[in-house]
C-alpha cells in the first residue's frame, strides 16, 4: 500500500513538474521567438556614402560636395593648413561646413558643392588636475575623453547620454543629458579657441570675446572652427538607482517631490510607455543617488552589458506593438536583474548609441525633441497621445530629462527650467516616410509652442521658418551676428540655407533677442 501511495505521489509530482514546464514554455515561447527572430533579421546594411558625397547619421542627406578635408592631428600643422584651406575656399567661392561624428540629422555638417572639414583626427587632450579643467581638441569623441579622464578619477559634468559624439559637435549643438538640474554643456565651457573665416584665431570666454563665446555655443558651426576647448570636469562617483513608476499625469509632481528634499541626486531620466494599449499613460523615473564615500573613483570601463539581448529587445519594438510591450515589461520589471542597481558615473556615460541604432537599408531612426515648462508637461503629453497615432508614427522610445535655465548660449532652447521629451522614431527611408515625419513633426512642434515650449535644432529640418522663428525669437539677431563675424558667409550648411540666409527670416514682432 505504501508503495502504491509513493507511486501515486510520484505521478502527481511528475505531472505538476510537467505542467509547470508546459506553462513556462507557453509563457516564454512568444518572447523567445520574438527575440530570436529580431536577432536573425538584424543585419548591418549601412554603407559609406559614395565618393564625392557626404551624409549624416539620418542617412537621408546624401549630398554631392567638392571634397572632404581631414584635419591633421598635429596642432601646428592643422592650424596652418586650415588657414590655407579657408583662403582657398574664399578664392574659389566655395562654402565650408564642419563635421565631427555627424550625429545631427538635418545636414548641419553639409553644404551642397562645398568643402566638409573632418575634425575627428584632431583629438589630443590633457588635464589640469589642480583646477579640474580638461583641455581637449574639438575632434575628440566622448568615447576617447571618458577613458582619459577616468584615469584621473574624473568625469564629464554635462554631456549626452551616449559617447559617440565629438566634443566640438557637442559644443556646437549645446548638448544636454541626464545630469540633474543642470543647464546644457555651455555652462561647463571655460573657454575655447576659434578659427574665424579669415584664418585668424581668437580665444573666447565669458570675459574674452564674450559675444562670440555666446554665439558659438549652440551656433552650429556658422561662426568658425572650434579648435580646442577648456572644459570643467567633476569627480567620478558611484550611484544607487531608484526606479519609481508613475502615471504620466503625475510625472512632474512626483519628479519634484522626489528631488526637492534631497541633495544626493546626481542624474535623472524618465521613460514613458510607448505601447499602443497604454500610450504615454504611465512612466518610470530613474533617480541616481550618490553613494557616500565613493567620490573620485576609477571605473572599469567595459561598455554595454548583454548588448545582443538589449539590442534585440529595443529593435524588436520597431513596427511591433508586441515588441514594445516586451521592452516595457523588461524595463519595468527586469532592469534591476539585467543592469543591476549600482552604477559608476563614467560607466553610465561610456555607452555608444551604436548598440541600438537602425542598421537596415529600408528604415532609419529619427529624433524629435521638444522642451516644455514643467507645469505644461502633461498638457503637452496629452496632445502627443493624439498627434503621434494620427500620423502612424512608430515611436520606439520617449525619454524625459530635466534642464536648468541656460545663461550662456545665444540661440538658447532652455530659456527657463524645462522638461525635455526626446522622441525616438523609426521611419522608412523614402519620400512617403519623409513626408509623414515632416507633417507629424510640424504638429508636434506646434503643440510645444502652444505650451510655451521650444524644439531642439540638430534634427530634421521639418519645422517651418515661422515655427523656427517663434521657437527662437532671437534668431534674426543671431543670423545678423553671423554675417557680422562672417561677412562673406563662408561657413554654411543646410540648416543655414533653410533658416538663416539673408531674406529667409520672416518679419515678425517676435524677432528680438530674449537674452
Amino acid at each position: 500500500m505504501v508503495c502504491g501511495m509513493r507511486q501515486t505521489l510520484g505521478r502527481k509530482i511528475r505531472f505538476c513538474l510537467g505542467l509547470g514546464v508546459f506553462l513556462l514554455a507557453i509563457v516564454t515561447a512568444h518572447p523567445i521567438v520574438h527575440i530570436v527572430r529580431t536577432i536573425w533579421k538584424d543585419r548591418n546594411e549601412i554603407t559609406a556614402p559614395p565618393k564625392g558625397t557626404a551624409d549624416d547619421v539620418s542617412r537621408l542627406n546624401q549630398t554631392s560636395i567638392a571634397e572632404t578635408w581631414e584635419i591633421p592631428a598635429d596642432r601646428e600643422a592643422a592650424e596652418q593648413q586650415l588657414a590655407a584651406l579657408l583662403q582657398r575656399a574664399r578664392k574659389n567661392h566655395l562654402k565650408v561646413s564642419i563635421a565631427g561624428a555627424r550625429h545631427s540629422m538635418g545636414g548641419h555638417t553639409i553644404y551642397p558643392g562645398g568643402i566638409v572639414i573632418d575634425m575627428l583626427p584632431f583629438n589630443r587632450m590633457e588635464l589640469d588636475e589642480a583646477n579640474n579643467i580638461l583641455h581637449v581638441q574639438a575632434g575628440a569623441r566622448w568615447s576617447e575623453v571618458i577613458p582619459f579622464v577616468n584615469k584621473y578619477h574624473r568625469s564629464i559634468e554635462v554631456m549626452q547620454s551616449n559617447d559617440d559624439f565629438s566634443l566640438g559637435g557637442s559644443i556646437s549643438v549645446n548638448c544636454h543629458g541626464w545630469q540633474f538640474n543642470q543647464p546644457p554643456i555651455a555652462s561647463t565651457v571655460v573657454a575655447f579657441r576659434l578659427m574665424r573665416a579669415d584664418g585668424t584665431i581668437v580665444r573666447c570666454s565669458r570675459t574674452e570675446n564674450p559675444e562670440l563665446f555666446s554665439l558659438v555655443l549652440g551656433g552650429y558651426g556658422l561662426f568658425g572652427i572650434i579648435l580646442d576647448v577648456d572644459l570643467r570636469v567633476v569627480p567620478n562617483e558611484r550611484y544607487k538607482i531608484e526606479r519609481v513608476t508613475v502615471p504620466s499625469a503625475d510625472y512632474a509632481r512626483v519628479f519634484q517631490q522626489k528631488t526637492m528634499l534631497t541633495s544626493d541626486i546626481a542624474m535623472v531620466y524618465g521613460r514613458l510607455n510607448v505601447c499602443q494599449a497604454n500610450f504615454l499613460q504611465d512612466g518610470i523615473i530613474n533617480l541616481f543617488h550618490r553613494l557616500p564615500g565613493t567620490n573620485s573613483i576609477m571605473t572599469t570601463l567595459t561598455g554595454v552589458k548583454d548588448v545582443t539581448l538589449k539590442r534585440a529587445i529595443f529593435r524588436g519594438g520597431a513596427r511591433s506593438d508586441y515588441g514594445k510591450e516586451l521592452r516595457w515589461t523588461a524595463e519595468k520589471y527586469f532592469d534591476s536583474v539585467m543592469d543591476g542597481d549600482i552604477f559608476d558615473r563614467n560607466a553610465i556615460l561610456y555607452e555608444p548609441a551604436a548598440w541600438f541604432e537602425d542598421q537596415s537599408k529600408a528604415t532609419t531612426d529619427i529624433l524629435i525633441e521638444c522642451f516644455v515648462p514643467p507645469d505644461q508637461f502633461e498638457p503637452f503629453v496629452e496632445e502627443l497621445r493624439t498627434i503621434i497615432p494620427r500620423h502612424q508614427g512608430d515611436l520606439l522610445n520617449l525619454t524625459v530629462r530635466d534642464l536648468a535655465a541656460d545663461k550662456d548660449s545665444f540661440l538658447r532652447y532652455a530659456n527657463q527650467p524645462m522638461f525635455s521629451l526626446v522622441m525616438f522614431f523609426s521611419q522608412t527611408r523614402d519620400a512617403q516616410g519623409e513626408e509623414k515625419t515632416r507633417s507629424m513633426t510640424q504638429e508636434i512642434i506646434a503643440a510645444a509652442l502652444r505650451h510655451g515650449g521650444r524644439y531642439y535644432l540638430p534634427y530634421r529640418l521639418h519645422a517651418t521658418p515661422a515655427q523656427f522663428n517663434q521657437a527662437y525669437p532671437q534668431a534674426v539677431a543671431f543670423f545678423e551676428s553671423k554675417r557680422k563675424y562672417d561677412p562673406e558667409e563662408l561657413f554654411q550648411n543646410e540648416f543655414y540655407l533653410k533658416y538663416g540666409r539673408s531674406g529667409n527670416e520672416p518679419a515678425t514682432e517676435n524677432n528680438v533677442n530674449d537674452k
